[in-house]
C-alpha cells in the first residue's frame, strides 16, 4: 500500500524536514492571511473576493475561503491551498513553498541529522546536484577571482556587453587550461570521481585519473526550474572545432525537458503572460539586460514536448525571435506544429539580415527593440502562408502544396473556434473557397486523431500484453464477484466507450472521497463482532474490497491509497480535538449557568434553560466535529507534494455547480450525513454497474469466437453475469439496457 509521508530534502546535506514538522506548517498556514499579502481582499458572506492575481482580472473573480482553506480563481480557473498558491504565485517548488510559509509564521524548521542508513540511501542524483553545485562556484570562483579568469574569461563576457549584475545573475564561470585542474580540485574536495563522470565534467583517461571536460572555456551554468544547476554549456575562446561543448545527459540534465534560461525568465513569463524563445545563450543574457526578463533558450536543440510542457506552466503565448538569413526563416518553420498541437499561442519575429537576438538588442535601446516586436511580430499562421506564398506565382502545383502545409498545421490546434478563424484567413489569402479548407482540415484532424488512438493502443497492449494474454483460469461455481482484471473487447469505438466510461465512474467515488472522505457514514459491526463508526472513505474501501474492485486510472488509485494511509493519524487528529472541544464545552457551559437569572424562575424552568444550554452547546461541538471531518482529507490532498495529486484533488472539490460542502448546503454538518449516503451508493452502484457491464460484453465477445465446450462455461457465466446486472439495477431503481458488442 502506498505509504504518503513527505520527506523535504534541505539545503544542508544530512539533514531532513520530518512530516510533523512539515504538519505543522501546513496547520498554521491562513488562506486568507497568505493570499492578502498579494491580494486585497473583501469580506462577501464567508468568503473573500478579489482580483485574480494570475490574469488581467477587471472583476473580482477571485474567491477565497478560510474554512475550506483554498482559494479559487472562477475564470481563469487557478488556485489552490496555501502551499499551491505560493507556489503558483512565487513560481517556487513545494518544499521552497514551505520553506516560505515556515519563515512568514516562524516556524522553526526542524532538521535532524540522517542515519548512516539513510546518508547511505541518498540519491545519486542528490550526490550529481551537489557536485554541480560545487562546480558552479568553482567556475564563478576561477572567473572573478583568477588573473586568467579576469583576462581571458571577464574580457570575453564584457567584450558581448555582459554586465556585472548579469553575469552574477545567470552564475557565469571560466574553466582554467589546466587538462585537470577541476577534477584534482573536486577529488581534493571529498568527491567520488565517479559522480565527477557520471554529470560529465570530467572524462575518464582510463589510468586511474581524469582530465576537464570543459577546460579552457567560458561557462554557461544551466538550471532546471528550480534553480539546481544540472548542467553547463561551455565555449571555446580558442580555435576549437566544437565551438560549444555541452553536459551530457544524466539522471539530472535532460537536454530534451530543461530550457537555459527558465528559472530566471519564469516569474515575468507569469507576469507578462508571454516568453520569447531564441536560440544560443548570449541571446538569452543580452535579452535579459536589455530588460526583457522572458527570454528562454532550447540551447541549440529542436523544441521538444517536455520543453512546451515546462513552458506550458507559465504562459500559452510564444514569440520566437530568429535571425534574419534564410536559415533563421526556415529555423522558424521547423517544430511550430508541435507547439500549435499543444494549444500555444505562437508568433514569429524575424530579425533583420546579419542580426540575431543577442547583436539586435546590443545596437538598439530598450525601447527600440520593443517597438520592433510590437511592430513585426505575425502570427505563425500568417507567417507560413506568406512564407510558401513566396514563389508560388501561378503554378497550381506549388500553390496547392502551400495550402496543404498550411492546412496540416491548422489541422493540429486543438481549439475548433481557433481552426475556424485560421481557416477564413488561410481561405482569404490563398484566395480559395473557405468550405474547402474547412473540409481539408477536417480530413486532417480525423486522420490524426485515428492515429493518435492506435498509437495509444499499441502502448496499452504492450503494457498489458503479459496479463491478457494469459487464458482465464477454470472456474466452474457460480461466481458473482466483480473484477476489473478482464481485458477490454476488440474495437476501437467501444474500447474509447469503456475508458471513458470507467474513468467517468471512478471520477465520480474519488470526487466524493476527496470532498467527504473521513465524514462519518455509518456503524459497521465487523466479524469479530465489534461494532465502529466508518468514514466514507472506510465504507468505500470495503465495498470495493468485497467486490473485488479497484481503480483502474492511476491517479484516482493513488489519491484512495493516500486516504487510506491518512485514517490512522485521523483518528488520533480527530479524538485530540474531540477532547479539546469536550474541554472548551465545559468551560461554556458552566459560564452560561452562572449568567442565569434566576430571579422569578422555577426549579423545574431553571432546569429546562439549562438542558437548552447544554443541548445548544453539544450541538456546537458536534457541528465542529463534523466541519473537522469534511475538511480534513481535502486538506491533505490539496496540499499533496506530488502535482498531479495535488491539482486532480483541488480540481474535484472546487468542481463550480457541483453540491456544496455538506455544512453550508444542510446548515447543519451533523445532520448531512443522511444526505450523503445516497451519494455514494448511487456511485458506487453506477461503477458496479459499469463493471458488470462490460464483462457481460467480454463474455458474449469471447463466446463469438471459442469451441463448444468452452462456450457452455461461458455462457453459464454470462448468466450469472446478467443475473447480477438485474439485481444491481433493480437496487439503483434504474433501467439498465446492456449495449451490444463491436464486432
Amino acid at each position: 500500500m502506498y505509504f504518503f509521508c513527505i520527506f523535504a530534502l534541505t539545503k544542508t546535506e544530512n539533514a531532513m524536514i520530518d512530516q510533523a514538522t512539515v504538519q505543522k506548517i501546513l496547520d498554521a498556514a491562513d488562506i486568507v492571511d497568505v493570499v492578502s499579502d498579494f491580494v486585497t481582499l473583501k469580506r462577501r458572506g464567508a468568503n473573500f473576493v478579489g482580483l485574480c492575481p494570475f490574469h488581467n482580472d477587471r472583476n473580482p473573480s477571485f474567491y477565497v475561503s478560510r474554512a475550506k482553506g483554498y482559494c479559487k480563481c472562477f475564470s481563469c480557473g487557478k488556485g489552490g491551498s496555501a502551499v499551491g498558491f505560493i507556489m503558483e504565485h512565487q513560481q517556487m517548488t513545494y518544499v521552497e513553498a514551505l520553506r516560505y510559509l515556515a519563515a512568514k509564521y516562524h516556524i522553526e524548521i526542524e532538521e535532524r541529522e540522517m542515519t548512516s542508513e539513510e546518508r547511505q540511501r541518498q540519491s545519486e542524483r542528490e550526490a550529481m546536484l551537489m557536485v554541480n553545485e560545487w562546480a558552479c562556484d568553482y567556475f564563478e570562483h576561477q572567473l572573478h577571482d583568477t588573473s586568467a579568469g579576469q583576462d581571458i574569461g571577464m574580457a570575453y563576457f564584457r567584450e558581448r556587453g555582459f554586465g556585472d549584475a548579469i553575469i552574477k545573475r545567470f552564475r557565469l564561470g571560466y574553466s582554467s587550461e589546466g587538462r585537470s585542474a577541476l577534477y584534482d580540485a573536486a577529488v581534493k574536495a571529498g568527491f567520488n570521481r565517479k559522480v565527477l563522470f557520471d554529470v560529465g565534467l570530467c572524462i575518464d583517461d582510463e589510468r586511474g585519473g581524469g582530465y576537464d571536460r570543459f577546460r579552457g572555456r567560458v561557462i554557461f551554468p544551466i538550471f532546471n526550474v528550480a534553480g539546481k544547476v544540472v548542467g553547463f554549456g561551455g565555449r571555446t575562446l580558442r580555435g576549437d572545432k566544437a565551438k560549444y561543448v555541452n553536459s551530457p545527459e544524466s539522471i539530472v540534465y535532460n537536454k530534451r525537458n530543461e530550457l537555459y534560461g527558465l528559472f530566471q525568465a519564469k516569474r515575468e513569463m507569469t507576469k507578462q503572460g508571454k516568453c520569447f524563445i531564441v536560440e544560443g545563450y548570449a541571446d538569452v543574457i543580452s535579452m535579459h539586460q536589455a530588460g526583457f526578463e522572458n527570454v528562454i533558450a532550447s540551447s541549440g536543440t529542436a523544441l521538444t514536448e517536455g520543453h512546451i510542457h515546462q513552458i506550458h506552466r507559465f504562459t500559452e503565448n510564444i514569440t520566437e525571435l530568429f535571425d534574419g538569413d534564410a536559415a533563421g526563416v526556415h529555423a522558424a518553420m521547423r517544430g511550430v506544429d508541435m507547439l500549435l498541437e499543444q494549444g500555444m499561442n505562437i508568433k514569429i519575429l524575424v530579425l533583420p539580415d546579419d542580426d540575431d537576438p543577442d547583436s539586435f538588442s546590443r545596437k538598439h535601446t530598450s525601447d527600440e527593440v520593443r517597438r520592433f516586436i510590437d511592430d513585426h511580430e505575425t502570427d505563425f499562421i500568417r507567417f507560413k502562408t506568406s512564407v510558401l506564398l513566396q514563389g508560388t506565382g501561378d503554378d497550381p502545383i506549388k500553390r496547392t502544396e502551400a495550402i496543404t502545409e498550411v492546412v496540416k498545421s491548422i489541422a493540429v490546434i486543438p481549439q475548433p473556434i481557433k481552426r475556424s478563424v485560421y481557416a477564413k484567413e488561410c481561405a482569404s489569402m490563398f484566395d480559395v473557397d473557405e468550405q474547402m479548407i474547412l473540409r481539408e482540415i477536417q480530413k486532417y484532424v480525423l486522420a490524426k486523431r485515428d492515429a493518435d488512438w492506435k498509437r495509444r493502443e499499441r502502448e496499452k497492449n504492450l503494457r498489458d500484453l503479459p496479463s491478457t494474454t494469459t487464458p482465464p483460469a477454470e472456474d466452474h461455481e457460480a461466481n458473482d464477484t466483480v473484477t476489473t482484471t478482464i481485458p477490454p473487447p476488440s474495437g476501437s469505438t467501444e474500447i474509447k466507450k469503456q475508458s471513458t466510461a470507467f474513468e467517468r465512474c471512478e471520477r465520480e467515488v474519488i470526487r466524493l472521497v476527496a470532498k467527504y472522505g473521513m465524514c462519518f457514514y455509518c456503524n459497521t459491526t465487523y466479524d469479530d463482532g465489534v461494532t465502529s463508526p466508518t468514514t466514507v472513505t472506510e465504507f468505500i474501501y470495503n465495498e470495493t474490497t468485497a467486490d473485488g474492485i479497484t481503480f483502474r486510472t492511476p491517479l484516482y488509485n493513488r489519491i484512495f491509497e493516500i486516504a487510506i494511509d491518512h485514517l490512522d493519524k485521523f483518528y488520533e487528529d480527530l479524538e485530540q480535538l474531540t477532547s479539546q472541544l469536550n474541554d472548551q464545552a465545559a468551560v461554556k457551559v458552566a459560564q452560561k449557568l452562572a449568567e442565569i437569572d434566576v430571579t422569578g424562575h422555577t426549579a423545574e424552568s431553571i432546569e429546562n434553560e439549562e438542558k437548552k444550554i447544554r443541548s445548544a452547546v453539544a450541538k456546537e461541538v458536534e457541528d465542529n466535529i463534523a466541519i473537522f471531518r469534511a475538511n480534513y482529507l481535502e486538506r491533505i490532498l490539496c496540499s499533496a507534494e506530488n502535482d498531479e495529486v495535488r491539482n486532480a484533488a483541488y480540481d474535484m472539490v472546487t468542481e463550480r455547480y457541483r453540491l456544496s460542502k455538506i455544512h453550508s448546503l444542510w446548515g447543519s454538518v451533523a445532520s448531512g450525513v443522511e444526505r450523503l449516503k445516497p451519494l455514494v451508493n448511487s456511485a458506487l452502484n453506477v461503477w458496479r454497474l459499469t463493471v458488470v457491464m462490460h464483462k457481460a460484453q467480454e463474455l458474449e465477445r469471447r463466446i463469438q469466437s471459442t469451441d463448444i465446450d468452452e462456450g457452455l462455461r461461458l455462457m453459464a457465466e454470462l448468466d450469472r453475469t446478467k443475473r447480477l446486472l438485474a439485481d444491481l439495477s433493480k437496487a439503483s431503481g434504474e433501467r439498465v439496457v446492456v449495449p451490444p458488442i463491436s464486432t
